[in-house]
């Protein structure tokens, strides 16, 4: 999927999020300025939390209410070390949709169910986002795709 500006990447992730169920874990795998927050908020606004806003960079770990908790996990300022004593497990088991950011840092720990959406930075406001990987990243793609 291609979007050539902000407000189309926060509609992907309307239309991503709407096609996410509860226990989705779902990583987002790009450049810093990449859009992945723009693509956070579209999803969580797709799950019923309208009011979302700020990336989670200096508290880890956000939690919204909506359909199901929604989890937002910003790892980009913690080594593997420091990853390891968040408590991911309890995210991932809560019944709700869990969304990390900068998910190199806790590869290993990543369930079998995990969705992978890369975001690669193509010009200036143009972004290709690409469904990778996961359990249903065959269903998750279809639903995504709808426009």
């Amino acid at each position: 999927m291609v979007t050539h500006s902000a407000d189309e990447t926060s509609a992907a992730g309307r239309r991503l999020g709407a096609a996410l169920v509860a226990g989705d874990v779902l990583v987002l795998h790009g450049p810093l300025g990449a859009g992945k927050t723009t693509l956070v908020q579209g999803i969580a606004e797709a799950l019923g939390a309208p009011g979302y806003g700020a990336s989670p960079t200096f508290t880890l770990i956000r939690e919204y209410p909506g359909r199901w908790p929604i989890f937002h996990v910003d790892l980009y300022r913690l080594g593997e070390d420091e990853a390891a004593e968040l408590p991911l497990e309890e995210c991932f088991d809560a019944g709700g949709v869990t969304i990390i950011e900068w998910p190199d840092r806790v590869a290993s720990w990543l369930p079998p169910r995990t969705l992978h959406v890369e975001i690669a930075v193509v010009a200036d406001e143009t972004r290709v986002l690409s469904l990778l990987a996961g359990v249903r990243a065959d269903a998750v793609a279809m639903g995504w795709a709808r426009p």
